[in-house]
């Protein structure tokens, strides 16, 4: 495959003179190359073929144990000026990350293939997709490049001679945790990563370029990257609506992505566009249309069962590659919550695991890469070049108390406000401290390349480009009652929350005003065939007053770490926000 982009060559060259490969391959993103390249993991040990008979087509590998998840701590944005990243992220100056990253890069690849690695984030036909280029050492990257991104000749056939593109460096080095950095430098859209082989760290597609640097051009730009899934979902009559939603880890993003309508809702349909990130702008009719720059699923394996994600395990039964699974005898791949667990099988780590072993069999964070378009709820509009309509945003977190069930926004900023407070209580099993309230504004605290404050100001700033916005709207699934028990039954259940804020964005829905926005009014949400009486729902779309009084000081001090750079409508807000309280509390 060869090129007459001036700028790349000259790249891939520089990159060449520092790394030292053995040899230089330019991936063509073919099935014959992706086989070639499992032939040859397998060969070595990188890889291990599943059983063929019962998982046709996919494969294992084991990461090195000290290389298993995300590394916040090691993850740097590294803008001109400190401000700008902001104290929601790591920071250090460009030039001195730069000669720190050189001495790593200086022959890390000696003896090695260098992988260059066109790709393209969103459907290669779309306007608002954009190219990157992922040189990598890691043919384990390669092959899930492919099913994560638009991969190979058709990338660099779109991006033809332009020099407006992502360029992402990537070495696993020698995976020594204390030679490990994720950098990136938003102002010259570069990614340089080294000492990982895992997941995002290492597919620089994913995480690194479509939130990260992405969340930077959007700025620039006038769209948005967005840490969302992407939901179709279209009723009896045939009215179909497409909705966005953000969620921190734990609190069903993917379950709803892949939602399968059953029992009263048999005859809606749900359609998945994206179950990660969306790519967000304005159409010519004023609406705000959505792409999924992503073609593959990159899904937490453990608690994916037939019962809790139907859609997903359909989706990676075939042709896909499982990291840090465990591996039963016959071949199979196997993690807690799948099904009965084995009597005998490989764990994470290589080693025999039963039931007896006081270890997990796989890793809490082990993962799937699955083609999207093998999900059974895969909407037709996934290589959409416009993308799809967006009627409303939706935030969430797990609360067990404070947060109701559904609540919508007042207007927009209030909405940008409710999505920047999103936030999830801690548990003893994770931290040792129950309750904690963690906050991850829009689902971005680990993935935004700038400064919060001005992500803020940016959100502030789209509302305000038409009157047909997406309204916006929170939900809580994880509300508790008096004795610890779950309130709401969850999963596919969702969809009747979903039916009200469809309702909502069409000027329908019955709803009463609180301090915190509306929440449905009594008798608002089809609770048919639902086993759920009328004081359980009234408790899960209570709103207590002296509870969002208490969660204002968090609120506040939050809001203050940013200083001077948090923006007035933020501020506006909050105080907007007091007032009703106090004003509900003195009646």
């Amino acid at each position: 495959m060869t090129t007459t982009n001036q700028a790349l060559e000259a790249w891939i060259d520089e990159v060449a003179l520092l790394t030292k490969p053995a040899s230089v391959h330019w991936c063509d993103g073919s099935q014959e190359e992706y086989d070639a390249l499992i032939a040859g993991m397998v060969a070595d040990g990188t890889m291990e073929e599943l059983n063929q008979e019962k998982w046709p087509g996919c494969y294992y590998h084991r990461s090195d144990p000290q290389d298993v998840a995300r590394v916040e701590h090691l993850t740097f944005i590294c803008s001109e000026k400190k401000g700008d990243a902001g104290p929601n992220n790591n920071w250090m100056a460009p030039a001195e990350m730069k000669t720190i990253l050189r001495n790593e890069f200086d022959g890390c690849m000696a003896g090695r293939t260098m992988y260059v690695v066109p790709y393209c984030m969103g459907p290669v036909a779309s306007p608002y997709s954009k190219v990157g280029i992922e040189i990598t050492d890691s043919p384990y990257v390669v092959v899930n490049m492919k099913i994560m991104t638009r991969m190979g000749t058709q990338a660099l056939q779109k991006l033809g001679d332009s020099t407006d593109f992502v360029r992402g460096l990537h070495s696993t080095g020698n995976l020594d945790p204390e030679h490990r950095y994720i950098s990136h430098f938003p102002e010259t859209r570069e990614i340089w990563s080294i000492g990982s082989g895992y997941g995002g760290n290492a597919l620089l597609g994913k995480k690194c370029h479509a939130l990260r640097i992405a969340s930077v051009q959007a700025r620039d730009e006038g769209w948005m990257a967005e840490h969302m899934l992407i939901l179709g979902l279209t009723s009896p009559a045939g009215e179909t609506h497409y909705v966005c939603a953000a969620f921190p880890s734990a609190c069903g993003k993917t379950n709803l992505a892949m939602l399968i309508p059953s029992g009263p809702y048999a005859g809606w349909k749900a359609e998945c566009v994206g179950d990660d990130i969306a790519w967000l702008r304005y159409g010519d009719d004023g609406r705000l249309w959505a792409i999924n720059p992503e073609s593959g699923f990159f899904g937490v394996a453990p608690g994916t069962s037939e019962n809790t994600n139907p859609g997903a395990l359909q989706s990676l039964k075939t042709n896909s590659i499982f990291t840090n699974v465990a591996v039963t005898d016959d071949k199979q791949p196997w993690w807690e919550g799948l099904s009965e667990p084995p009597a005998h099988a490989t764990d994470w780590k290589g080693n025999a695991w039963t039931p007896a072993s006081k270890t997990a069999a796989a890793h809490p964070n082990s993962r799937f890469t699955a083609p999207a378009q093998q999900c059974p709820v895969i909407s037709d509009k996934f290589d959409a070049a416009d993308g799809v309509p967006i009627s409303a945003f939706i935030f969430g977190g797990r609360r067990e108390r404070t947060a109701p069930l559904v609540f919508e926004a007042l207007d927009w900023n209030h909405g940008v406000y409710i999505g920047a407070m999103a936030a999830s209580e801690t548990t003893a099993a994770a931290t040792g401290a129950v309750g904690v309230v963690r906050r991850d504004p829009m689902a971005m605290k680990p993935f935004c390349g700038y400064n919060f404050a001005d992500y803020f100001a940016h959100w502030m700033s789209m509302g305000g480009k038409s009157d047909k916005a997406p309204k916006m709207f929170h939900v809580n699934w994880f509300r508790k009652d008096a004795a610890g028990k779950f309130m709401w039954p969850g999963f596919g259940e969702n969809i009747r929350v979903l039916e009200w804020i469809i309702s909502r964005c069409k000027g329908e829905g019955d709803a009463v005003e609180t301090p915190i926005g509306f929440v449905p009014a009594e008798g608002g949400l089809n609770t048919e065939g639902l086993d759920t009486d009328g004081a359980t729902m009234t408790e899960l779309l209570d709103v207590d007053p002296e509870a969002w009084t208490a969660e204002l000081a968090g609120q506040k001090e939050f809001l203050e770490t940013f200083g001077d750079r948090m923006p007035k409508e933020m501020w506006d807000q909050y105080h907007a926000l007091q007032e009703r309280l106090q004003s509900v509390s003195a009646r």
